[in-house]
C-alpha cells in the first residue's frame, strides 16, 4: 500500500458502531478515530470516486444515510468495507485510513464545500436526480 511502511501506525482494534454509523479504529501509537460512515464512502479510495487523476474525482452524493454491512480484511494493510449503496470497490489501507482520522475535520469541511458549490445535497443522490427542465416556462 502506497505510503505504509515500518513506521506507519497499525490498527490494533476496528469496531463498527451501526446504531451511531461510525467506525471506530484504534491505532498502535495511541490514536482512536471514529469515522462516520458517510465520510468513510465519500472520501472511498476507489477509482470510481477519486479518479484516476488529479481532477477526476466524482462528488459522491446522497450518502447521509450509508451504512457498511460488512468489512473483508485484506491482508495484513487494509479492509474492504462493502456499503449499502452497493459500492464495495475500495481498499482502505491503514495509511489511508489514518489520514482519514488526521484529516477528518478539514477533509469533512471541504466536502460541504463541495457540495455547496455544486448545488448537491448529502440526502439526493444527484446521479439518479431527473435532469433539470429546459426552463420554467415564463417569459
Amino acid at each position: 500500500m502506497a505510503g505504509l511502511n515500518r513506521n506507519s501506525p497499525i490498527p490494533t482494534e476496528i469496531k463498527l458502531h451501526q446504531a451511531s454509523h461510525l467506525l471506530e479504529i484504534s491505532f498502535d501509537d495511541g490514536n482512536v478515530f471514529k469515522l462516520p460512515y458517510e465520510y468513510l464512502r465519500v472520501y472511498s479510495p476507489s477509482a470510481e470516486v477519486r479518479g484516476h487523476g488529479p481532477g477526476e474525482e466524482t462528488l459522491q452524493t446522497g450518502k447521509r444515510d450509508v451504512v457498511i454491512e460488512s468489512v473483508e480484511p485484506v491482508g495484513n494493510y487494509a479492509i474492504k468495507p462493502t456499503f449499502s449503496d452497493g459500492h464495495d470497490s475500495g481498499l482502505y489501507g491503514w495509511d489511508t485510513l489514518y489520514e482519514l482520522g488526521v484529516n477528518y475535520e478539514s477533509n469533512w469541511q471541504a466536502y460541504l464545500a463541495r457540495l455547496a458549490a455544486a448545488d448537491a445535497s448529502r440526502d439526493i443522490d444527484s446521479s439518479t436526480r431527473p435532469p433539470a427542465s429546459g426552463g420554467c416556462g415564463k417569459h
